[in-house]
């Protein structure tokens, strides 16, 4: 592909780079970066309007093949984060069978070179099986392409087995993901533990679930001097934990998710099992504690914790549902409306959350320069358009956020040097269509 992007606002934090340029891209690199660029034969685009960022990643997906084809496959999932406007994103492994071999990770890169889309980056188990007992093989998950290991969905719980795992990840350069809660606090709880349990009559789950395993893995990268991630923080009592441990030097990294500074635990009444998630969602100070993480730097990523299912896990007792919600066709956009629209953060945090810091955690390339491969995300700030789950391109429908009205959206996804997601020839603003991908 030649193509060329005229006029686009270009956002790349790295360089600290705010500009209005053309890029020129051929085949799949950056050629040309600068003003005024002629055609000579190009694809021209006036993308007037929009930001240009190095492309967003997901650092945090559910994509459940193999095992969970009925929820979501790797070709759907990635159809659903190009349309988010993720240029790559990083599947987490309880699958089934858990992703804990080479096999299973050559499958998921199978699965991903037969979509055709967006790459996906393998987040293998910690543990074999997932099962807490033995530590996978990491030097041939390395091998295999693994970016990460994660017993996401449970924690290492075993602290001598978090530590060795720690220090392998340090031998083999990946951090160890860890999903922070303390399975004794949590068992049985369905939201979070409060007046709005208590009054609903659900089993709740406290914050010292969470906290008391970040607070053990922080010290535990302390002592190893290994790169401990902590996945899905959703706590005031984790993000003072967290802000402390960078002061200290401690090799941590963060993620909190969308639903988790944009929601808070009384959307259970509204939105019913659409709005059970792992971890709960919490008050309103710990929302505003996670907003306050975001803007001051605490926080690395924002991460979608895409989990889909299908509707039959869904639609039964709230104590009896599935945990987790789809996110990444709405996750930009609720970052957008949330955060840059209501002047939390700027659009270079912004771009920085979703794009620089979870590249850099993974250990991948993303930036704007000439030569390097060209991933962009081209989004619009405040294009108002209204969320239809119905349109989406997951298999699931299970988001609190159908028919919300939210401004800021991506508009181009350009991974690879193609255009994977348009929606310049939209004639409203609502959700992408399925006939919008080129």
């Amino acid at each position: 592909m030649h193509l060329l992007l005229k006029n686009g606002r270009l956002i790349d934090p790295s360089q600290q780079l705010d500009d209005l340029l053309d890029i020129r891209i051929a085949g799949n690199e950056i050629a040309e970066i600068g003003r005024n660029l002629k055609t000579d034969g190009a694809q021209e685009l006036d993308v007037t309007g929009l930001i240009l960022a190095p492309g967003f990643v997901d650092i945090h997906v559910h994509l459940r093949e193999p095992g969970k084809e009925e929820a979501e496959t790797v070709a759907t999932g990635t159809r659903a984060a190009a349309a988010g406007g993720f240029t790559a994103v990083a599947c987490m492994p309880n699958t089934s069978p858990p992703n804990d071999s080479a096999a299973t990770t050559e499958f998921i890169l199978q699965k991903t070179r037969e979509a055709g889309g967006i790459p996906v980056y393998p987040i293998a188990a910690v543990t074999v099986g997932q099962q807490g007992t033995e530590l996978t093989d990491f030097a041939q998950l390395k091998n295999a392409g693994v970016v990460a290991v994660s017993d996401d969905g449970k924690p290492v719980f075993d602290s001598l087995l978090m530590r060795r795992a720690l220090e392998n990840g340090k031998q083999y350069d990946m951090p160890v993901i860890d999903h922070c809660e303390d399975p004794y606090l949590f068992k049985g709880g369905a939201m979070n533990e409060g007046i709005c349990a208590t009054r609903l009559g659900i089993r709740g789950i406290p914050a010292e679930a969470e906290e008391i395993m970040v607070a053990r893995n922080i010290l535990l990268a302390k002592l190893t001097r290994g790169h401990v991630h902590l996945a899905h923080l959703s706590t005031a009592g984790s993000m003072d934990l967290v802000r402390r441990a960078k002061a200290d030097g401690t090799s941590v990294t963060a993620e909190v998710t969308p639903h988790h500074f944009t929601l808070t635990e009384e959307a259970v009444e509204q939105y019913g099992t659409n709005a059970k998630m792992n971890p709960p969602l919490r008050s309103q100070k710990d929302v505003d504690a996670v907003l306050l993480a975001l803007s001051d730097g605490t926080v690395d990523a924002i991460a979608s914790d895409h989990a889909p299912h299908p509707a039959s896990t869904k639609t039964v007792e709230f104590h009896r549902a599935a945990f987790g919600i789809i996110g990444l066709e709405t996750a930009v956009s609720l970052g957008l409306d949330r955060l840059c629209n209501s002047s939390a953060i700027g659009l270079k945090r912004f771009v920085e959350l979703y794009s620089l810091n979870p590249a850099r955690i993974l250990g991948i390339a993303r930036c704007i320069r000439v030569g390097t491969e060209a991933n962009l995300t081209l989004f619009h700030p405040s294009k108002q358009w209204t969320v239809d789950a119905s349109r989406f391109f997951s298999k699931s429908r299970n988001t609190p956020f159908d028919g919300w009205s939210l401004r800021g959206c991506p508009v181009i996804t350009i991974s690879r040097g193609e255009i994977v997601w348009s929606s310049m020839n939209r004639q409203d603003a609502k959700a992408p269509r399925r006939q919008d991908r080129i």
